[in-house]
């Protein structure tokens, strides 16, 4: 089953000012960009509705973030039911930074996946495994616990509207990258997970993306890997080379020939 191409752009507490997202919107807008790839730009939540308004419609928008109650005394906090009805389409959720610098557990990040659900987003969920855990061989069981708190509360159709992103946490804002083998094993290894725990269909159909110190310099090998659907980008969605991994896919399959 063929599965459409996503590039994801996390900005994380990023760009410092709203001049500077103006030039990024205008690269993005003036940008040439694969058309078979799905594009989608998470800005903090200050930006997402001036972001929504002035970005080319091929790109979507998403949070970075959201709680999983509908509304109430819950300072700060972004609820999913807000975003549907802001017309956000995408909430990024269980990134590594929220599990360890805001310490949400894996059941909190089922929690709010199930509440994205409802209000009718879409989720990207996060899933990766420390230096520590890599090193000791618990890649594989920490990203299946931390997808089987998922798989426990949602029913097999919702997975079509979440995209997976293995972001092994060593490989996060550290320039380290997991080697396209790594990855490939590894998210094959998530993709055989969902055929055991959900369903054969669900496992073809899921897209599987990577994260992780992406660049332009390491994204057409890893783009090349079966099971590498895409990628979610940091730092580098904020610079040019943002483009040059939107069109990563189409990339490496020219090189090919």
């Amino acid at each position: 089953m063929a599965r459409t191409f996503f590039v994801g752009g996390n900005f994380k507490m990023n760009p410092g000012s709203r001049e500077q997202k103006q030039a990024l919107v205008k690269l993005l807008n003036e940008a040439q960009l694969d058309p078979n790839t799905e594009v989608v730009i998470a800005p903090p939540s200050l930006y997402l509705l001036p972001l929504k308004e002035t970005i080319r419609k091929e790109i979507q928008v998403s949070a970075q973030n959201c709680y999983f109650k509908e509304s109430g005394a819950f300072t700060g906090e972004i609820s999913p039911t807000q975003l549907a009805d802001a017309g956000i389409p995408y909430v990024i959720l269980g990134h590594s930074e929220r599990r360890t610098l805001f310490h949400e557990t894996s059941a909190v990040v089922a929690q709010k996946t199930v509440a994205a659900l409802a209000a009718g987003l879409r989720v990207v969920l996060c899933v990766g495994e420390t230096l520590k855990e890599r090193e000791t061989g618990e890649t594989d069981k920490v990203v299946q616990e931390q997808l089987e708190a998922v798989v426990k509360q949602i029913k097999e159709s919702d997975w079509s509207k979440i995209v997976i992103a293995y972001e092994p946490v060593w490989a996060i804002g550290t320039g380290k990258v997991a080697t396209s083998a790594q990855a490939q094993e590894t998210q094959a290894a998530v993709r055989a997970y969902l055929t055991k725990a959900v369903s054969q269909g669900v496992a073809d159909a899921t897209r599987i993306i990577y994260g992780g110190s992406v660049t332009a310099a390491n994204c057409k090998e890893l783009a090349t890997q079966p099971d590498v659907d895409g990628f979610l980008v940091g730092g580098a969605s904020l610079k040019p080379e943002f483009v040059d991994i939107v069109n990563a896919k189409n990339a490496g399959a020219k090189s090919k020939v």
